[in-house]
């Protein structure tokens, strides 16, 4: 028997959804964005809720029309790729860059603004302690920091919240003048920012965990569930969304409080300070350590076991080793460096989420699902990566012709073309897999 969510029950299921995506890392590219763009912060911020709030919804739309996540929405593409595509967003989100990540925002906000002269050395043994922690808790699966997450992510929301209260009521700087960066294209710049957040591949994970928690709760029928999720999805964007703007705005009136800023951290802690006094600096400091451990625990377990699904080697408790020990490693490289190793990765594989999504929206019209799929998504790979590859630095200039080049959205036209063809391709319904 279908059951039917009651409005306390879908407002717990936005909640979640929306606690789902807001790590604490994803708070200190806003500030920052914010705080380059100067004057052009309406359109650099445009361009990131794009990307950051506005992919991240879509795709948990596209998810409920699929009826799941990733390996539902992938269904026309070889398996192999299927799987290719989940090790490489579990890598993503998990060592190489989001869970490093969370032990080095902890660090950034939550000792180093007490750190009179911090050091190499201090962010190594901090990293070791953080991970090391990280790694004990795992090896439980985060039972108990489970229940913690679900306090500390209401309290991290009401101190954003009363932060971006304070902000619109009492700004404690001024609007610093535009970057160089945020000169020419503020809007793509600001497009561009928004991978950063790595939310559309982790939104293409979310959907089956979303749709699990329905059917835990008696949500049978196919069309409830993805009306339900779609519910979930826009409440998630909304909070999203509010958190974004006014972290925008607080880097853009932070001129005075910060001279200049290598991250988003720096600026939202020094604004707290302003704001609050050492007290709220305090504050602040405990949440957001506590919520990247939550977020860290959350994705070592989550890729340990996924990597134990994917090899039925080595035991979940030795996979938990392996994350926590290269999550250690990565984040000795520092914050400012691990977001700007990871742009080049990013600007190469987000293409291929958001053509995932297209083919799903797309996918209705097609005649030759299996052509279309395989096509528009090798044209969006081979298309970002040569945007990846110019966002590293390599001189791409052969590819000089194609429209957006100068701007590392290259792959947006050829894509787009590939999807007109894809819809216009046919083959025998007789080779054509299953629906659902």
């Amino acid at each position: 028997m279908n059951k039917s969510l009651s409005t306390f029950d879908i407002m717990g299921l936005g909640f979640m959804t929306f606690a789902f995506f807001l790590g604490a890392g994803n708070i200190i590219f806003p500030p920052l964005a914010g705080f380059l763009a100067g004057e052009h912060l309406p359109s650099a911020m445009g361009g990131f809720l794009i990307t950051a709030v506005g992919l991240p919804l879509v795709t948990l739309v596209a998810a409920a029309m699929a009826g799941g996540g990733l390996p539902t929405m992938g269904r026309y593409l070889p398996p192999v790729v299927v799987t290719i595509m989940a090790t490489a967003i579990f890598i993503i989100i998990g060592p190489a860059f989001a869970a490093p990540r969370t032990g080095l925002v902890a660090y950034e906000m939550g000792l180093k603004p007490f750190l009179v002269n911090p050091t190499q050395t201090t962010l190594t043994l901090y990293t070791i302690c953080f991970f090391g922690l990280v790694l004990l808790l795992s090896l439980n699966q985060g039972r108990l920091l489970d229940a913690v997450g679900k306090i500390l992510t209401p309290i991290l929301l009401l101190l954003l919240i009363g932060l971006a209260i304070a902000v619109f009521v009492n700004p404690q700087g001024t609007q610093p003048s535009v970057d160089e960066i945020y000169l020419a294209q503020p809007f793509v710049k600001g497009f561009l920012e928004g991978y950063n957040t790595m939310d559309t591949f982790a939104a293409l994970m979310f959907g089956m965990l979303i749709l699990d928690v329905l059917r835990q709760k008696g949500v049978t029928d196919k069309r409830a569930q993805s009306r339900y999720l779609v519910i979930a999805a826009l409440i998630a964007a909304a909070g999203l969304g509010f958190v974004y703007v006014s972290l925008f705005i607080l880097g853009g009136t932070s001129l005075g409080v910060v001279e200049s800023a290598d991250n988003g951290g720096e600026i939202i802690s020094a604004y707290v300070l302003s704001l609050f006094g050492a007290p709220g600096l305090w504050i602040l400091a405990a949440i957001v350590t506590l919520a990247c451990l939550t977020t860290a625990v959350g994705l070592v377990s989550a890729c340990a076991d996924y990597f134990l699904r994917l090899t039925g080697k080595l035991g979940y408790r030795r996979w938990v080793v392996i994350m926590a020990a290269l999550c250690t490693l990565v984040a000795n490289v520092g914050l400012t460096t691990l977001i700007s190793l990871s742009v080049p990765v990013l600007v190469a594989f987000y293409p291929v989420a958001i053509a995932l999504v297209l083919a799903t929206y797309l996918q209705p019209f097609m005649r030759s699902p299996v052509l279309a799929y395989r096509l528009i998504l090798a044209v969006a790979l081979v298309f970002g990566l040569v945007d990846g590859l110019t966002a590293a630095g390599l001189d791409m200039s052969a590819f000089n012709f194609l429209p957006m080049f100068d701007i590392g959205m290259a792959w947006v036209l050829p894509t787009i073309v590939a999807s007109i063809i894809g819809l216009a391709l046919s083959t025998p319904k007789r080779n054509l897999p299953a629906h659902g």
